[in-house]
């Protein structure tokens, strides 16, 4: 397995956004996540990936401070996830938009920075950032679902989080809409954003600079593409991926 070491995990440093030690998590009454652990870096798209209902969900719930946990410790900019101070650091877009489709896009946006405390212009800023200037003034519920996306996108932003955690952001969006979404999202982490983003298309894990790798429930790999693809002799991130789920198969005891 290419995880780091539970040392590495576990050391301190400024580069980790994200600490996470043996994280166990029950949702319905089955295991969720087993034992998770791992460090994100500051500055950095960190990709999560791994086949729907293998837990990445659950573990950004986690991070966001929105999900109980059996047993472990997730901490997040230095401090206990869900703690209150983290509440205008931290931005989070689930998988399905958060909006209001009666309200405007820029009302929408407003509403969000008025509870963060944001001014107009932080509210401009986030509209420019998504490239929705041109129907800020639309209702939302007349946009297409990757416009209503960006939407969700912007009333994250509208904070100017530390960390931005974004949950299939680009599901079912067209190509020429994902290769835009990537864009923003190189120039927020080129601007010091941290960024987890979760996905379940591996062609996606190009875009980032460190790749989570799980499969039920657990992290199967932490590593990077082009490392992934030197450890498995594999050119295609599906195969790699699949070689990594083989060699953990094969490992589990009979």
């Amino acid at each position: 397995m290419m995880s780091s070491s539970l040392d590495e995990l576990r050391s301190s440093g400024p580069d980790a956004a994200i600490d996470i030690v043996d994280l166990h998590v029950r949702r319905g009454g089955r295991v969720a996540l087993n034992g998770v652990s791992m460090r994100i870096a500051r500055g950095a798209i960190t990709g999560l990936l791994g086949p729907s209902g293998c837990g990445k969900t659950t573990l950004m719930r986690s991070i966001v401070g929105t999900q109980i946990v059996s047993a472990g410790t997730v901490t997040v900019l230095g401090l206990p996830a869900g703690s209150a101070e983290l509440r205008h650091r931290i931005g989070y877009v689930t998988q399905n938009p958060t909006i209001y489709p009666d309200l405007r896009v820029i009302d929408n946006v407003r509403y969000f920075a008025a509870l963060y405390g944001s001014g107009a212009h932080d509210v401009d800023d986030a509209l420019a950032a998504v490239d929705l200037d041109d129907v800020r003034r639309s209702p939302a519920g007349n946009l297409s679902g990757g416009q209503r996306t960006r939407v969700s996108l912007a009333c994250a932003l509208v904070a100017q989080p530390e960390v931005l955690v974004l949950d299939e952001p680009t599901v079912g969006l067209d190509p020429v809409l994902r290769a835009d979404l990537w864009d923003r999202f190189a120039a927020l982490a080129r601007h010091g954003t941290t960024l987890l983003i979760s996905s379940h298309v591996m062609d996606e894990a190009d875009h980032c600079q460190d790749l989570l790798l799980m499969r039920d429930g657990r992290l199967l790999a932490h590593t990077a593409p082009n490392r992934l693809r030197e450890d498995t002799a594999c050119q295609s991130l599906d195969e790699a991926f699949l070689s990594i789920i083989r060699r953990d198969t094969a490992a589990a005891p009979a």
